[in-house]
């Protein structure tokens, strides 16, 4: 049996504290998330919301509509004399989600209205659906409280709507109060109850358990689980579609038409798009989720991938890395110098563990990249040789005016010299710089993340650590400077790249 995947990042996902998503942002999301991650559903907005938003929703519904992908595509709306519904098939949508009270408290609390008056006003919305051919999905909200406090209103409320058109009920812990034995009893209870009706579970995070419950959900019956990519949501947010889709795979028989490949790749867009960095120990989609540190993993690995499981990173297109520290030992290192084609003899391998390690001990970030230099420090050469330095630079930046940047490269002893603006100093910089490889016709690697990071309560005069991840056409590797000044710091991160290049 497959179970339904519905994302809600551009809609839900866009309630996140400071993302908001432009109409050729909400088109990349939701053509990848159809067309290449597979989920079998996706909730692109909210009706009404303003010109903009309709604007968005209706060039993805014009691309759904000529690409067969229209029956997959909802948007939210309310009980407000059909101006949702009217606003929905006016964008070209054929689905909406209807926004009802599904517990008493709410009910009465906030609209004020008696429960028969509430389930006649949805009964006459769905019938106007019907009228213009708009399918529709209904959210209970609140209902994980309505099943705590009132469930005979949720049952009263599920037995007169099941008698309509609706497609899916969707039962939200709209306060992420639940945890996943309740979550499975309530679920359960009224999958028993109404065996014949579709039910999607939506969950919230704020006891870090939406993944949990929504699980609990699966295995109680439910057909359908809501999700949002790396987890972006009102609040603490929803359920993240990577690891809910992983934990479906992995600890149920059921199945989801979602392509686990494509689950890193979406992520990083979102990423980027949204502004929110992914916890770098996010199961699935972190940047350190595959790396082991401690020494004595690298060498269980080594002897039998003795501490492998069945999340290989190949399933998501990623490698396993061997992080470099105070906790590493011999086997991590001898992983990262085979992914240089490095080879060491024994004492001096010792040597460059001891180093390494001494290195870790001072907090000093190390990367695979670091170990030639490191190499180089142990075997006595005080003096890295490097083919590539700059001379001199010089940059600029007054108000009003572009940054500018001058630079004078020594390549192989042969001197350069550029000049070039940019939107930022170290834009300037990179700009100067491709300039004159464009005259070495060498192309450059693509600049793909820049950290900086300083230390906590750090004061003006603090380091500032630089980290930039590039990309090349065989895969990504990161350099770092250190200095008290940002760009400079910056560059000489830039000038490592130009080295190993």
């Amino acid at each position: 049996m497959y179970i339904e995947i519905m994302d809600t990042t551009l809609r839900d996902g866009e309630q996140t504290n400071g993302v908001s998503f432009t109409e050729k942002e909400k088109f990349s999301i939701a053509k990848q998330l159809l067309t290449e991650v597979k989920v079998n559903r996706i909730e692109i907005a909210s009706a009404r919301v303003s010109k903009g938003e309709f604007d968005s929703v209706q060039r993805i519904m014009e691309w759904a509509r000529k690409n067969n992908f229209l029956h997959q595509i909802e948007v939210l709306g309310f009980i407000d004399n059909h101006e949702s519904i009217n606003w929905v098939h006016k964008a070209g949508g054929v689905c909406i989600n209807l926004l009802c009270k599904g517990s008493l408290k709410q009910l009465t609390g906030q609209l004020r209205k008696s429960p028969e008056d509430h389930i006649a006003e949805i009964k006459e919305n769905i019938a106007y659906a019907d009228l213009l051919g708009i399918s529709v999905n209904v959210y209970l909200e609140d209902w994980s409280n309505g099943m705590r406090n009132s469930p005979e209103y949720v049952y009263d409320l599920i037995n007169e709507l099941s008698k309509t058109s609706i497609k899916r009920f969707m039962l939200p812990d709209t306060l992420g109060i639940l945890n996943p034995k309740e979550t499975y009893t309530f679920c359960r209870t009224i999958r028993n109850m109404y065996p014949n009706l579709h039910f999607d579970f939506h969950a919230h995070n704020d006891y870090d358990l939406a993944v949990a419950n929504s699980l609990a959900a699966v295995n109680a019956g439910f057909q359908g689980v809501h999700t949002s990519i790396n987890g972006l949501g009102e609040r603490t947010g929803n359920t993240v579609l990577s690891s809910i889709v992983i934990c479906i795979h992995d600890h149920t028989d059921f199945k989801t038409t979602v392509q686990e490949i494509q689950l890193n790749k979406i992520s990083k867009l979102v990423e980027s798009i949204s502004g929110i960095r992914v916890a770098y120990n996010m199961p699935i989609i972190g940047e350190n989720v595959f790396t082991q540190t401690a020494g004595v993993h690298a060498d269980g690995d080594k002897k039998g991938n003795l501490y492998c499981t069945d999340l290989m990173p190949e399933r998501f297109g990623r490698v396993r890395k061997y992080a470099l520290g105070k906790t590493s030992g011999k086997a991590n290192i001898e992983k990262n110098l085979e992914e240089l084609g490095l080879e060491l003899e024994p004492e001096i391998m010792k040597l460059v563990t001891q180093k390494v390690v001494e290195l870790g001990d001072k907090k000093e970030t190390i990367t695979t990249e670091d170990l030639p230099y490191i190499v180089r420090e142990v075997l006595g050469t005080t003096q890295i040789e490097e083919k590539v330095f700059i001379e001199n630079y010089y940059v600029c930046n007054a108000k009003g005016l572009k940054p500018v940047a001058t630079i004078k490269l020594n390549v192989n002893g042969e001197v350069f010299e550029d000049t070039s603006t940019g939107d930022g100093q170290y834009d300037a910089v990179m700009n100067a710089l491709l300039k004159i490889y464009s005259h070495l016709q060498i192309n450059l690697p693509k600049l793909t993340d820049y950290l900086v990071t300083i230390p906590p309560g750090g004061k003006t005069d603090a380091l500032v650590e630089t980290i930039i991840t590039w990309e090349t056409e065989t895969g990504t590797f990161k350099t770092r400077g250190l200095d008290c000044d940002q760009t400079a710091a910056a560059i000489k991160a830039t000038v490592r790249m130009l080295n190993m290049i």
